[in-house]
């Protein structure tokens, strides 16, 4: 997910105790199905001009699991979470994850509780039957200091502890500066990986966006056997300017996709395998997301 997006979401391993909470579908931990879907930012120009008719499109793909990146004034793509649930249940469409970015506004620090404008999202998340309720930013403004990084971990936390009422996790999505900036001699993402519970916040592993970062993900995943219960599936190339990379269909980059992936099932303790292609090299976006549908199939996702 790009600067872009983040400004688009802003308007628009397992242990036993841990499982007892989760939903059947995470519950069985490595012998739980997967689920393959897509997250509805890489048709995001379609879904703002036409929501049902983009969501029956996917559907015919073969789709049957997609991931929100809209969630304005308590709504899903202009749809209240009841009737954007029966939009889904009647495509065959089911949603168990989804991305609003939790910042300053949804926790008082004053009173160390949250606002209602995060109990709301994480009401409707449960409304429309998520099972992960992801926050896929981290203002610069919560990680100054080391301190201040610490206390938002636990504020991480907290949030899993509400999810868990509605038997839904918590969880954090990555974009490039957790590995690039550090506070005390660790990388950010090191400090969330150390300072949240994973029984209680999900890390959700975008193989993309750190591809430029020197990261690397084979690492990570190995490092951190069960952390990744989603991942968002992701191929890069070099972008037309040739000072940078951008997403493209799976298969046809340099990332390493199908390894990371692969990896991912055998050791990360992930059962969200989540398609997402944001720059198409002048490909329509329906018909990138099809084929990135089809090399998972074909790869025995």
């Amino acid at each position: 997910m790009n600067k872009t997006r983040r400004s688009f979401l802003k308007q628009g391993i397992f242990t036993a105790a841990g499982m007892a909470v989760l939903p059947a579908a995470l519950r069985a931990g490595t012998t739980a199905k997967t689920l393959t879907g897509v997250q509805l930012y890489s048709v995001r120009d379609d879904m703002r001009k036409d929501p049902l008719g983009t969501l029956k499109a996917l559907a015919n793909m073969g789709y049957r699991y997609v991931e929100h990146a809209n969630y304005v004034n308590r709504s899903f793509y202009g749809y209240s979470p009841k009737d954007f649930k029966k939009v889904l249940d009647d495509l065959g469409l089911k949603m168990p994850s989804g991305h609003t970015v939790m910042g300053k506004q949804h926790w008082d620090a004053s009173k160390k509780a949250f606002t209602d404008l995060w109990k709301y999202t994480v009401e409707d998340a449960a409304i429309v039957g998520q099972e992960l309720v992801i926050s896929p930013w981290l203002d610069a403004e919560l990680r100054k200091t080391y301190d201040d990084m610490l206390a938002y971990m636990e504020v991480f936390n907290k949030s899993g502890e509400l999810c868990k009422q509605s038997g839904m996790r918590f969880g954090y999505h990555n974009h490039d500066f957790e590995f690039t900036a550090t506070l005390n001699g660790q990388t950010v993402y090191d400090i969330i990986l150390q300072h949240t519970d994973p029984q209680l916040v999900v890390q959700q592993l975008d193989m993309g966006n750190l591809y430029h970062t020197g990261a690397k993900a084979l690492e990570i995943v190995a490092k951190n056997p069960g952390r990744f219960v989603s991942v968002h599936v992701k191929d890069e190339i070099k972008n037309a300017k040739g000072d940078g990379y951008e997403s493209t269909i799976l298969g046809k980059g340099v990332a390493g996709t199908k390894a990371i992936t692969d990896l991912c099932k055998a050791k990360g303790g992930t059962l969200h395998f989540i398609i997402e292609q944001e720059a198409y090299q002048g490909v329509a976006p329906l018909d990138c997301v099809k084929e990135d549908l089809a090399v998972m199939k074909s790869w025995g996702y």
